[in-house]
């Protein structure tokens, strides 16, 4: 007989993230796929897939909740939904401890969290205004450089001088980037100069405690962002196993604790450093 497993579904405007955790919050399996057009649809390839690696179906499923900017697209979700914030704080108080400061870039907002010694959420910010400092501004640069996406981490890391640019405004920035180009400076150090933009808009949203964590797209595809974040802190900063799953991971562990069933796990358990990167 199988057993029982917990769904996260974090379905973003970006994208789509699915996570199932046993009893034991553990990540059995995961999938991420653009969000597309039809969130439903998405979000049910992403729960098939997932459910696959996990070597399971949809018929262990105990309990499934979900989040996102698509959170109320999803028929087959067994639990009211939850907030994204919500979502990342109780993801961070089970797997993060201390008083921590979760910081999560996505593709097109970007979230501060606090939480206490006890893990409840102290406070927390959120940037809707524009897509500057979000994935979406990097999709966007990346366009304006010709150059991929996945490339940029890579160019950022070879930069010898970086290229601080003055306006934080897509738009504006672009037309920066243009200039610059024009000038002769080097893509390298350019790419460097926007991930430095992206880390100085969300460091001022917010003063962030002792302990950092970020999480989210932008940071599970540019680790060197994380690394530029602890130089201007000085201080190391978390980067999760599963950056981009938190939300999704933190919707599971909602779906474990309203079922009433967390099997052997402890609630306590928390990230060691061997499971950080």
């Amino acid at each position: 007989m199988s057993k029982p497993v917990y769904v996260g579904l974090d379905i973003g405007s970006s994208r789509t993230k699915v996570a199932v955790l046993d009893a034991d919050r553990q990540l059995l399996g995961y999938a991420i796929k653009k969000s597309g057009t039809d969130f439903s649809v998405t979000a049910g390839i992403c729960l098939d897939a997932s459910l696959e690696m996990a070597g399971a179906t949809r018929q262990d499923i105990a309990n499934a909740v979900s989040t996102g900017y698509g959170k109320s697209n999803v028929e087959f979700v067994t639990t009211e939904s939850k907030t994204e914030i919500g979502c990342l704080a109780n993801w961070g108080r089970h797997n993060v401890s201390g008083i921590i400061t979760l910081i999560d870039i996505g593709g097109q907002d970007n979230k501060i969290v606090k939480l206490d010694q006890e893990g409840r959420r102290s406070s927390f910010k959120m940037n809707r205004k524009c897509a500057a400092g979000t994935g979406a501004f990097l999709e966007e640069m990346s366009y304006r450089l010709d150059v991929p996406l996945e490339d940029m981490d890579g160019l950022a890391r070879a930069s010898k001088e970086m290229v601080k640019l003055g306006s934080y405004c897509t738009v504006f920035s672009a037309t920066e980037v243009l200039e610059n180009i024009r000038n002769g400076k080097k893509v390298t150090d350019i790419v460097k100069g926007l991930f430095y933009s992206v880390i100085k808009r969300v460091l001022e949203m917010d003063l962030p405690t002792e302990k950092v964590v970020m999480t989210g797209g932008v940071v599970a595809h540019n680790a060197y962002i994380v690394e530029m974040a602890a130089e201007m802190l000085g201080r190391p900063v978390i980067r999760p196993e599963y950056p981009q799953l938190a939300g999704a991971m933190g919707a599971a562990i909602y779906a474990i604790n309203e079922k009433g069933d967390a099997g052997s796990a402890d609630p306590n358990r928390l990230i060691s450093e061997g499971e950080l990167q």
